[in-house]
């Protein structure tokens, strides 16, 4: 019974972290199948917030704010454009290593005007 009732609690915790982390809002779908689909959307977002607060043992606010930190410019030239990545910092290499991710590439794009 004791179990029970902290899987209760953790179920409980999850739709909460589902309100509050990822800023879910009431989505109003008429169909079933619309319906199951953003719930599980919602349950693989959490999942993966949770991965990755094990993998680096930091938490998902954490997380982001380092991630967010990353930005794109787009340089344009007459002959072209790029589009490049800022410098990753150490802790956002860290959590690429953690999670297992490749770092983006610095050049994200170039496109020639000829």
């Amino acid at each position: 019974m004791a179990l029970g009732y902290k899987q209760l609690l953790q179920v409980e915790d999850a739709f909460r972290t589902l309100k509050r982390t990822l800023e879910l809002r009431p989505v109003y779908h008429r169909l079933e199948d619309r319906i199951c689909t953003h719930v599980l959307l919602c349950w693989l977002a959490l999942l993966l917030i949770r991965v990755a607060e094990n993998k680096t043992g930091q938490t998902w606010r954490a997380i982001r704010t380092h991630l967010e930190r990353m930005h794109a410019g787009e340089f344009v030239f007459p002959s072209g454009r790029v589009l490049q990545r800022n410098k990753i910092t150490l802790i956002q290499k860290e959590l690429f290593k953690a999670l297992k991710i490749s770092e983006p590439p610095k050049m994200l794009a170039i496109t020639s005007f000829k």
